[in-house]
Order: structure tokens, then sequence, then C-alpha cells
């Protein structure tokens, strides 16, 4: 059946709203050279705390977290290679699938398909991060700016310089104003962005010994950046800490545990650090596998999953209930590759613990390769032709935004998993075997790991 564009008024506004703005943007950007060593222009851009399916009435935040009307929660991020590395033809077909249900777009701001934006202080290279704003703009993304990760010289190296083996490392301590300061330059030349990410996974921020967190350190950067975006426009969206929020097979913390097993308490103390000491936030971003450290999905794939939603909910009841972000999610362990109708089926049954618990964002890192197959990817290499995996994300973003209000439906059989609102439900077979199973009041016949989008009956 044809399923229907999302068109939620609030979201339509808010879109026309900064596309107009991207297009200024971009007209600007045309007129720039593509070597700009110049300053950039002046601004005119995976809770529980039991063991139980489901969250008590206590335990639950008693409101849905604040986001903007229609906010489509679900998006991407672009990684090395994505539609600017392909010829133009089939840069624009990607763009004009894009278009077609509108979603977040998320990029870094050095690495992941962007090179060193300031290779010596001052000095500014601009080009493949502009290729890739203007990506985002051309296909209608919501943009986002991940700001990660460092030059060379903000970390110990030379200047002029950029040795990608040092990516990850972190800006030493006397450069966090100067990375907050490239932060700034970022939002001033893209001023139609509204919504940045600080850093990434904490990278260079662990103890090498202990493995801890450094979240003093992390928080002391968070706080630098925040404080810059915000003198550039106080209507600027940050979060952090975009933390890895990792679970083992058992342990003694009580804080978030499940059938799933237990988070690592080390995540969480550093998660209630920055709470405690962020100068401010407009959203807290973390991600996270369903995988363990011992690589398990315990009691199995699907019940593996839990954990997102319970991670989603303690994040909600103990930031105040701050929007919650996603900024990566991982289903399946490392060095495996399942049939596509299994991978979707966990996939898509992760979103729905997403959107269940009430995330407010959930970024999808999209694997794109230049040729060849490409397990999950959004399209297929050299041709603008989507896959199933972007039909999957474009219709959470159509079906359940973040403000859409669920409702309950029964299934006869509880391998099928359900998600439903007012107009639509998604059911997912959640077996290797064909299943008949009333679901909605009617009878349904699934194949094994059959995803189903079906209208409801008004």
């Amino acid at each position: 059946m044809v399923l229907r564009t999302f068109t939620g008024e609030g979201w339509r506004r808010a879109r026309a709203a900064w596309r107009a703005a991207a297009i200024v943007t971009v007209l600007a950007l045309a007129s720039v050279s593509c070597a700009d060593t110049s300053e950039p222009p002046p601004q005119d851009d995976r809770a529980q705390t039991s063991d139980s399916a489901a969250p008590t009435a206590e335990q639950a935040p008693a409101e849905p977290p604040p986001v903007p009307r229609d906010w489509p929660r679900w998006g991407i991020t672009h990684t090395q290679y994505s539609a600017d590395n392909e010829d133009e033809a089939v840069t624009d077909g990607v763009a004009r699938v894009l278009r077609q249900v509108p979603m977040l777009q998320n990029q870094h701001i050095m690495g992941f398909g962007a090179d060193n934006p300031e290779p010596s202080p001052g000095e500014y290279e601009w080009r493949t991060l502009d290729a890739r704003v203007t990506f985002m703009d051309r296909s209608a993304g919501l943009p986002v700016i991940t700001l990660c990760c460092a030059p060379d010289w903000m970390k110990g190296g030379p200047a002029g310089e950029t040795d990608w083996n040092h990516l990850t490392d972190a800006p030493t301590r006397e450069h966090f104003d100067d990375f907050a300061k490239l932060a700034a330059d970022v939002a001033k030349r893209y001023p139609h962005i509204r919504y940045y990410m600080v850093w990434n996974e904490f990278k260079g921020f662990y103890d090498p010994d202990t493995k801890r967190p450094d979240a003093e350190g992390y928080t002391e950067l968070y706080n630098k950046v925040y404080t810059a975006l915000k003198q550039v426009n106080p209507d600027i969206q940050v979060g952090g800490p975009y933390i890895p929020i990792n679970s083992h097979k058992g342990g003694s913390d009580k804080r978030i545990r499940g059938p799933w097993g237990v988070v690592d308490p080390r995540s969480l103390d550093a998660v209630e650090y920055w709470l405690e000491h962020k100068k401010g936030a407009d959203f807290i971003v973390v991600d996270g596998a369903s995988v363990t450290e011992e690589h398990l999905q315990i009691p199995d794939e699907f019940g593996a999953l839990g954990k997102f939603g319970a991670v989603t909910r303690w994040l909600r009841k103990k930031s105040g209930n701050l929007p919650v972000w996603w900024a990566e999610w991982y289903i399946t362990p490392e060095e495996t590759q399942w049939e596509e109708p299994r991978r979707l089926a966990v996939q898509a049954v992760s979103m729905m613990e997403f959107a269940t618990s009430g995330a407010a964002t959930a970024l999808y890192w999209s694997p794109q390769r230049k040729t060849g197959d490409c397990p999950g990817c959004l399209w297929q290499p050299g041709q603008p032709t989507s896959l199933p995996t972007y039909d999957l994300i474009s219709n959470f973003v159509r079906w359940f935004p973040a403000e859409v209000e669920l409702e309950q439906v029964s299934s006869s059989n509880p391998a099928i998993r359900v998600l439903a609102q007012k107009n639509r439900m998604l059911m997912v077979n959640t077996t290797n075997e064909a299943v008949v199973a009333d679901v909605d009041g009617k009878s349904h016949r699934f194949e094994p790991y059959q995803v189903v989008w079906s209208e409801r009956a008004t």
C-alpha cells in the first residue's frame, strides 16, 4: 500500500524556516574559496531499576520530554562515504530520495567525511565540511553537527599537519579554549544549524589503565563549548556528554539492570558527574549497543534490546526529563552478518524501544560504502536507489515522530511485537518461523522475521 508523507504542521513550519536560512548559507558558501584561510564570515549553523520488562509508575517520568512539535525523532549520521562521494547524478538522485521524507542528518566537523577544518591556528579549510552541509540542505535534512574531532595542533601535534592515526585524541587542556573558539566559528559559518553535540564517545577522555571516563576533563571542555555556542546564538541547542553506555552480563550496581544485563557503573558515574557540573544543556546524548562487553546478547537478540528503553527511562528521570538523544546504537555482535530480514526485524524492534521509552532522537550510524555489498546501507552504493534500512527509518519518521500518541494494541502471540498510533501500526515477527496471530482484532500471517506496516481501522 502507499504510505502518506508525514506533514505535521509544526515540522513543516520549522523545516521551512531552516530551509530558507540554508539557501542563504549555501549561496554564501558558493562565493567562498574552497581553500578559505580567512576568518569565517560573521553571523548575519544504549532505565530500569528492576528486572521487570517495563518500568513502574514511580520509575517512569510523568511527562514526555520537551521537544519541538512534530520533531522527526529519527535520522542518520554521515560517515566517511556518503552521497557527496558519488558522481553528480547519483548525488542528485540520493538527495531526491532523502527529500521525500525529511529527517535529521548529522555530520562531524573533522573525520567521518570531513577534513581538518583548522590545520593551523586561524587558518581554515572548510571545503569538505561545506560540501556535507550543502548536501544536508539539498536533501532537506534537519542538520545536526557533532563537534568532533580536534585539529592536531590542539592535541600536541604540529600545526599544518594532519595525522589521522590520532583522530580520536582529545584536545589538551591548554587548548580547550581553542576548541571552543572553533566550535563558535562553525556556528557562525552555518547560522541555520541549531543542534550541536559536543565531542564523540569520550574519545581521548579515558584513563588508559583503569578505563575510567575522565568526566572532569570532558565536562570542562563541554562547558567552554556550551558557553561559546550560546554567545554566538542563544537559540543554539547544545547536548552532551555523548558517552557510550556499556553493559555487562552481571554486576552489583543496581542503577540500571534487567534481563539484558547490568550497565557499567563507570558510564553512569560519568553521566551523573556531567549532570551535576554542566553549565547547561538542551538535551542529553548517549550511545550504546545491545551486546554486552562479554560479546553476548541476553536473553536473545530481541530481549537484549530492552537495554535501550531502560537506559532512556533512567536518563529522563535522572536529568529532570531532558530530551534523550541516542547518537548511535548498535544491534549486531561484532563481525556478525545476519540475513537482511533478521537484521531489519531486530532494528525495527530496537526503534520500538526508543519510541515507547520516550527517546527524543535516535541517529542511525550510516555504514555507507563506495562500492560493493553494503549490509545496512541506506542506498545502493553508486546508485540513487533506496534500500530497506532507509525505508524502515523513513517510515518511522512518517508515523512515529517524537510527539505522536501511542496506543496499546493486543497481539495473540507475544512473538509479534507491535507499535501503534491512531492511524498506523508496525508489526514484527521476532521468530525464524512463519506465525499466525490476531493483532488489533484481525488475523495476520507473518513470514520469518517479517516487518509489516499496516493501516488501522478507524
